[in-house]
Protein backbone atom coordinates (compact mmCIF):
# COMPACT_ATOMS: atom_id res chain seq x y z
CA UNK A 1 0.00 0.00 0.00
CA UNK A 2 3.00 2.25 0.37
CA UNK A 3 5.07 3.59 -2.48
CA UNK A 4 8.21 5.68 -2.03
CA UNK A 5 8.82 8.13 -4.86
CA UNK A 6 12.40 9.35 -5.17
CA UNK A 7 13.44 13.00 -5.60
CA UNK A 8 10.09 14.47 -4.67
CA UNK A 9 9.01 16.80 -1.87
CA UNK A 10 6.31 14.32 -0.76
CA UNK A 11 7.85 10.87 -1.21
CA UNK A 12 5.14 8.83 0.56
CA UNK A 13 2.02 8.06 -1.48
CA UNK A 14 -1.12 6.10 -0.61
CA UNK A 15 -2.25 4.28 -3.73
CA UNK A 16 -5.94 4.12 -2.75
CA UNK A 17 -6.60 7.86 -2.82
CA UNK A 18 -3.25 9.01 -4.25
CA UNK A 19 -2.58 11.41 -1.36
CA UNK A 20 1.10 12.23 -0.89
CA UNK A 21 2.96 12.97 2.35
CA UNK A 22 6.32 14.30 3.45
CA UNK A 23 6.67 11.83 6.35
CA UNK A 24 6.02 8.14 6.74
CA UNK A 25 4.18 8.79 10.02
CA UNK A 26 1.71 11.08 8.23
CA UNK A 27 1.00 8.35 5.68
CA UNK A 28 0.39 5.85 8.50
CA UNK A 29 -2.03 8.21 10.23
CA UNK A 30 -3.87 8.88 6.96
CA UNK A 31 -4.27 5.16 6.24
CA UNK A 32 -6.36 4.85 9.39
CA UNK A 33 -9.04 7.02 7.77
CA UNK A 34 -9.52 4.25 5.21
CA UNK A 35 -9.12 1.28 7.57
CA UNK A 36 -11.24 2.78 10.36
CA UNK A 37 -8.54 2.04 12.92
CA UNK A 38 -8.69 4.28 16.03
CA UNK A 39 -5.82 3.18 18.28
CA UNK A 40 -5.85 6.16 20.66
CA UNK A 41 -8.58 5.99 23.33
CA UNK A 42 -9.67 8.61 25.85
CA UNK A 43 -9.76 7.04 29.33
CA UNK A 44 -12.39 9.54 30.48
CA UNK A 45 -15.17 9.27 27.87
CA UNK A 46 -14.03 6.30 25.75
CA UNK A 47 -13.77 8.38 22.54
CA UNK A 48 -11.32 6.93 20.01
CA UNK A 49 -8.97 8.75 17.63
CA UNK A 50 -6.74 7.94 14.68
CA UNK A 51 -3.96 10.34 15.71
CA UNK A 52 -2.38 10.88 19.13
CA UNK A 53 -2.29 14.65 18.64
CA UNK A 54 -6.09 14.69 18.22
CA UNK A 55 -6.44 12.75 21.48
CA UNK A 56 -4.20 15.28 23.24
CA UNK A 57 -6.31 18.21 21.96
CA UNK A 58 -9.45 16.36 22.98
CA UNK A 59 -8.13 15.90 26.51
CA UNK A 60 -7.30 19.58 26.80
CA UNK A 61 -10.49 20.95 25.27
CA UNK A 62 -13.05 18.47 26.54
CA UNK A 63 -11.80 17.35 29.92
CA UNK A 64 -9.07 19.55 31.43
CA UNK A 65 -11.22 22.67 31.15
CA UNK A 66 -13.98 20.95 33.11
CA UNK A 67 -11.59 20.81 36.08
CA UNK A 68 -9.99 24.25 35.59
CA UNK A 69 -13.28 25.98 34.76
CA UNK A 70 -11.60 27.74 31.83
CA UNK A 71 -14.11 28.94 29.20
CA UNK A 72 -12.16 30.95 26.64
CA UNK A 73 -14.94 31.11 24.01
CA UNK A 74 -17.52 33.81 24.76
CA UNK A 75 -20.89 34.52 23.18
CA UNK A 76 -21.04 38.19 22.12
CA UNK A 77 -24.82 38.23 22.56
CA UNK A 78 -25.41 36.82 26.06
CA UNK A 79 -21.79 36.48 27.27
CA UNK A 80 -22.12 32.74 27.96
CA UNK A 81 -18.72 31.05 28.12
CA UNK A 82 -17.68 27.73 26.58
CA UNK A 83 -14.69 25.47 26.93
CA UNK A 84 -14.90 24.26 23.33
CA UNK A 85 -15.25 26.42 20.22
CA UNK A 86 -17.72 24.05 18.56
CA UNK A 87 -20.06 24.44 21.56
CA UNK A 88 -20.05 28.21 21.06
CA UNK A 89 -20.85 27.72 17.38
CA UNK A 90 -23.84 25.53 18.27
CA UNK A 91 -24.95 27.97 20.98
CA UNK A 92 -24.98 30.87 18.52
CA UNK A 93 -27.72 29.10 16.57
CA UNK A 94 -30.06 29.79 19.52
CA UNK A 95 -29.64 33.50 18.82
CA UNK A 96 -29.50 33.38 15.01
CA UNK A 97 -32.23 30.78 14.54
CA UNK A 98 -30.01 28.88 12.11
CA UNK A 99 -31.07 25.25 11.59
CA UNK A 100 -28.54 23.87 9.09
CA UNK A 101 -29.36 20.14 9.17
CA UNK A 102 -32.45 18.35 7.80
CA UNK A 103 -33.35 14.67 8.01
CA UNK A 104 -34.19 13.26 4.57
CA UNK A 105 -36.48 10.63 6.09
CA UNK A 106 -38.75 12.57 8.48
CA UNK A 107 -37.77 16.11 7.36
CA UNK A 108 -36.89 17.13 10.94
CA UNK A 109 -34.85 20.34 11.14
CA UNK A 110 -31.85 20.08 13.45
CA UNK A 111 -29.25 22.51 14.76
CA UNK A 112 -26.39 20.03 15.29
CA UNK A 113 -24.76 17.42 13.08
CA UNK A 114 -24.72 14.94 15.96
CA UNK A 115 -28.48 15.37 16.35
CA UNK A 116 -28.90 14.51 12.67
CA UNK A 117 -26.82 11.35 13.14
CA UNK A 118 -28.92 10.39 16.17
CA UNK A 119 -32.14 11.03 14.28
CA UNK A 120 -31.00 8.84 11.39
CA UNK A 121 -30.21 6.01 13.80
CA UNK A 122 -33.85 6.02 14.93
CA UNK A 123 -34.80 5.25 11.34
CA UNK A 124 -32.04 2.72 10.61
CA UNK A 125 -31.94 1.04 14.04
CA UNK A 126 -28.14 1.42 14.10
CA UNK A 127 -26.56 1.27 17.59
CA UNK A 128 -22.82 1.79 17.05
CA UNK A 129 -21.80 2.33 20.68
CA UNK A 130 -21.32 -0.76 22.87
CA UNK A 131 -20.69 -0.79 26.62
CA UNK A 132 -17.74 -3.05 27.48
CA UNK A 133 -19.17 -3.72 30.95
CA UNK A 134 -22.82 -4.71 30.35
CA UNK A 135 -22.68 -5.10 26.53
CA UNK A 136 -25.56 -2.64 26.02
CA UNK A 137 -25.85 -1.30 22.47
CA UNK A 138 -26.53 2.43 22.29
CA UNK A 139 -27.35 4.95 19.56
CA UNK A 140 -25.39 7.93 20.92
CA UNK A 141 -21.93 8.46 22.37
CA UNK A 142 -23.44 10.54 25.19
CA UNK A 143 -25.66 7.60 26.11
CA UNK A 144 -22.55 5.41 26.31
CA UNK A 145 -20.87 7.94 28.61
CA UNK A 146 -23.96 8.00 30.84
CA UNK A 147 -24.09 4.21 30.89
CA UNK A 148 -20.41 3.99 31.85
CA UNK A 149 -20.96 6.42 34.73
CA UNK A 150 -23.55 4.02 36.19
CA UNK A 151 -20.80 1.43 36.38
CA UNK A 152 -17.99 3.71 37.57
CA UNK A 153 -20.02 6.04 39.81
CA UNK A 154 -18.38 9.04 38.13
CA UNK A 155 -20.17 12.38 38.56
CA UNK A 156 -18.04 14.80 36.51
CA UNK A 157 -20.17 17.97 36.53
CA UNK A 158 -20.70 20.32 39.48
CA UNK A 159 -22.84 23.45 39.61
CA UNK A 160 -20.81 26.40 40.91
CA UNK A 161 -23.94 28.04 42.34
CA UNK A 162 -25.71 25.29 44.30
CA UNK A 163 -22.90 22.70 44.25
CA UNK A 164 -25.18 20.02 42.76
CA UNK A 165 -23.30 17.03 41.37
CA UNK A 166 -24.49 15.96 37.92
CA UNK A 167 -23.67 13.10 35.58
CA UNK A 168 -24.51 14.81 32.28
CA UNK A 169 -23.47 18.09 30.73
CA UNK A 170 -27.02 18.85 29.59
CA UNK A 171 -28.22 18.48 33.18
CA UNK A 172 -25.62 21.06 34.23
CA UNK A 173 -26.84 23.47 31.54
CA UNK A 174 -30.44 23.02 32.70
CA UNK A 175 -29.45 23.54 36.33
CA UNK A 176 -27.56 26.74 35.49
CA UNK A 177 -30.61 28.13 33.69
CA UNK A 178 -32.60 27.82 36.91
CA UNK A 179 -30.09 30.17 38.53
CA UNK A 180 -29.61 32.60 35.64
CA UNK A 181 -33.23 32.65 34.46
CA UNK A 182 -32.05 32.06 30.89
CA UNK A 183 -34.76 30.69 28.58
CA UNK A 184 -33.11 30.25 25.19
CA UNK A 185 -35.91 28.28 23.48
CA UNK A 186 -38.78 30.38 22.09
CA UNK A 187 -42.14 29.18 20.77
CA UNK A 188 -42.87 30.72 17.36
CA UNK A 189 -46.63 30.38 17.91
CA UNK A 190 -47.23 32.05 21.28
CA UNK A 191 -43.72 33.45 21.99
CA UNK A 192 -43.36 31.49 25.25
CA UNK A 193 -39.77 31.24 26.47
CA UNK A 194 -38.54 27.87 27.75
CA UNK A 195 -35.37 26.62 29.44
CA UNK A 196 -35.00 23.28 27.65
CA UNK A 197 -35.38 22.04 24.09
CA UNK A 198 -37.45 19.07 25.26
CA UNK A 199 -39.84 21.49 27.00
CA UNK A 200 -40.20 23.36 23.71
CA UNK A 201 -41.02 20.11 21.87
CA UNK A 202 -43.69 19.23 24.44
CA UNK A 203 -45.06 22.78 24.31
CA UNK A 204 -45.30 22.71 20.51
CA UNK A 205 -47.40 19.53 20.68
CA UNK A 206 -50.05 21.52 22.56
CA UNK A 207 -50.39 23.80 19.54
CA UNK A 208 -50.30 21.00 16.98
CA UNK A 209 -52.73 18.77 18.88
CA UNK A 210 -50.22 15.90 18.81
CA UNK A 211 -50.61 13.50 21.72
CA UNK A 212 -47.80 13.78 24.24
Amino acid sequence: MEEKVQNREKPYKYDVCMYEFTQKECLRDHMRIHTGENPYKCDVCMSKFTVKGTLNRHMLNRHMRIHTGEKPYKCDVCMSGFAVKSNLREHMRIHTGEIPYKCDVCTSDLTQKEHLRSDMRKHTGEKPYKCDVCTSDLTQKEHLRSDMRKHTGEIPYKCDVCTSDLTQKEHLRSDMRKHTGEKPYKCDVCTSDLTQKEHLRSHMRKHSGEKI
